[in-house]
C-alpha cells in the first residue's frame, strides 16, 4: 500500500474507532488524559506500521490492542499500582488467548458499557457546559483542537486551555469513571442531552461567522444521538432528541439558497426536505412516545417539528397542535425562549394582534434584552398588522444583534422592504 493511501486508511479508521478506543482505555487506567495519550501513541504506531505491512483486517482491536500494550510498558516502567499492572497484565493476557475474531467480540462487549460510561465522564456537571461540548466532541466526535476551534469560531488556544482544564478537574474531583446508576442516569441524562442539542443547533443556526449552517457539527451531534439512543434504548428523551435532530436536520437543503442566504421555514421548497431523514425521526418519535406517557422537553420539541414535517405546504400546517404542544412545552420547560416560540404560533393560529401583546411582555424579560430573535418576531408581527415604520426599526434592532453574517443581511433586507411599504402608505 503507498504510503499516502495508509496515511488516508489511518485518518479514516481513527475517526470511527477513536471514541471506542479511548472509552475502552478510560475503563482500563481511570484517566481521560492517559487513555488520550495511550490512544495517540497506537495511532503514531499505526501510521509508522501500516504503510509498510498494510492496513490489518481488523484495525480497531489492532489499536486497542497497541494501546493497552503502551499502558503496561508506561506502568511497568513508572512502577505504578500493583492493582492496576495486575488488571491491564489480565486484560492483555485474556485477548492474547483468543483468536481474533473472538478478540473484537470480547471488545464489542464491553463497548457499550465504555461509551456510555465516557460519555457520562465528558459531560459531568463538575465541568461548565463550554467544557463539556470541547471533550465531548474531542473524545467521543474524534475532532481536533482545531477542528473544534474552527467549528465554534474560537481560537484554537482557547479550545486547548478548555479541554486541559476539564481533564484536570476530572482528575482532581476524582470524577467516577463508571455508569451511572439508574437514578443518577436520569439525574445526569438532560445535561448530556444538553450538550448533544447545543452541538446540533450551533450547526443547524451558527451563533457567528459568514455561514447559516456549519454540517459538519450537525453530522457530530446526530451520530451522539444515534450512538445514546442506542446505548439507552429505554430513555425517552433520548430517543426525543434524536427525532428532533433527525427532523430538523432534514430541512437543511432547504434553508440556504445558491448564494447560501437564509429561507425562512415558510418559504422553502419542502420537495428539497430529506423525507428519509424526516421517517427516522417520525419513528424516533413513536418510540419516545411509547416509551413514557409524560413528555419530555425534546419529545414534545420532536412533536412541534413534526408538525411542520408532516404538513404537505406552510398553509397546511396543523397550527392548533403546535399552539397545544407548546403549552404543554411551557410546563415542561418554562422559559422566556418558548414563550416566544408559542406565540409565533399563537400568531398564526389566531393572528398577529392576539399574539403582539404575548410578545410585548417578553420585552421586560432581562434575559431576552440581547436576544435577536425577539425583535424579529415582533418586526414580523408588526409588519403584518401594517405598521411598517415599527417594523422596520424592529429588524435594524436585530441585525445590530445578531454576529451571524447571513442572519444580518437577511434582516436588513427585510427592513428595506418595510421602509417601501411604508413609503408605498
Amino acid at each position: 500500500m503507498h504510503g499516502q493511501d495508509a496515511q488516508r486508511a489511518v485518518e479514516t479508521v481513527w475517526r470511527i474507532e477513536s471514541p471506542r478506543l479511548i472509552a475502552g482505555l478510560v475503563r482500563l487506567v481511570r484517566d481521560v488524559d492517559l487513555a488520550e495519550e495511550f490512544a495517540q501513541d497506537a495511532l503514531v504506531a499505526a501510521l509508522e506500521r501500516w504503510p509498510r505491512d498494510g492496513v490489518p483486517d481488523n484495525p480497531g482491536a489492532w489499536l486497542m490492542t497497541t494501546a493497552r500494550h503502551r499502558a503496561l510498558d508506561r506502568f511497568r516502567r513508572e512502577r505504578m499500582s500493583a492493582e492496576k499492572l495486575e488488571s491491564l497484565a489480565r486484560e492483555l493476557d485474556d485477548a492474547n488467548e483468543q483468536a481474533h475474531a473472538r478478540e473484537q467480540d470480547a471488545l464489542d462487549d464491553e463497548i457499550g458499557d465504555d461509551l456510555l460510561r465516557l460519555m457520562f465522564v465528558a459531560c459531568h456537571p463538575t465541568l461548565s457546559m463550554d467544557a463539556r461540548v470541547a471533550l465531548t466532541l474531542r473524545l467521543l466526535g474524534g475532532l481536533t483542537t482545531d477542528e473544534i476551534a474552527r467549528a465554534f469560531l474560537v481560537p484554537e488556544a482557547t479550545v486547548a486551555q478548555r479541554i486541559v482544564r476539564a481533564k484536570r478537574t476530572l482528575a482532581e474531583g476524582k470524577a467516577a469513571y463508571e455508569v451511572p446508576r439508574r437514578h443518577e442516569l436520569d439525574e445526569r441524562m438532560p445535561a448530556v442531552l444538553g450538550v448533544i442539542y447545543l452541538v446540533f443547533n450551533e450547526g443547524y443556526s451558527a451563533t457567528a461567522g459568514e455561514d447559516l449552517l456549519r454540517p459538519a457539527l450537525c453530522g457530530e451531534a446526530l451520530r451522539l444521538g444515534r450512538v445514546l439512543a442506542g446505548l439507552a434504548p429505554q430513555h425517552a428523551e433520548a430517543h426525543g432528541l434524536l427525532a428532533l435532530m433527525e427532523i430538523q436536520a432534514s430541512r437543511m437543503q432547504a434553508r440556504v439558497d445558491a448564494a447560501g442566504q437564509p429561507i425562512l421555514l415558510a418559504d422553502q421548497d419542502r420537495a428539497r426536505w430529506d423525507r428519509a431523514a424526516i421517517d427516522r425521526g417520525l419513528s424516533a418519535l413513536e418510540r419516545a412516545e411509547r416509551l413514557s406517557s409524560v413528555r419530555g422537553p425534546y419529545t414534545l420539541q420532536a412533536g412541534i417539528a413534526a408538525c411542520h414535517a408532516r404538513a404537505a405546504t406552510a398553509a397546511g400546517t396543523d397550527w392548533a397542535r403546535i399552539v397545544a404542544l407548546y403549552d404543554a412545552l411551557l410546563g415542561a420547560m418554562p422559559s422566556p425562549v418558548v414563550a416566544l416560540n408559542h406565540a409565533v404560533a399563537v400568531s398564526m393560529l389566531a393572528g398577529p394582534g392576539v399574539a403582539l401583546p404575548l410578545v410585548d411582555a417578553l420585552r421586560e424579560v432581562q434575559a431576552m434584552k440581547q436576544y435577536h430573535l425577539l425583535p424579529v418576531v415582533r418586526g414580523d408581527l408588526l409588519q403584518k398588522l401594517g405598521r411598517h415604520d415599527e417594523a422596520r426599526e424592529e429588524f435594524i434592532r436585530a441585525a445590530g444583534m445578531t454576529r451571524n453574517e447571513r442572519e444580518r443581511d437577511l434582516l436588513m433586507a427585510r427592513a428595506d422592504v418595510a421602509r417601501d411599504q411604508a413609503s408605498l402608505g
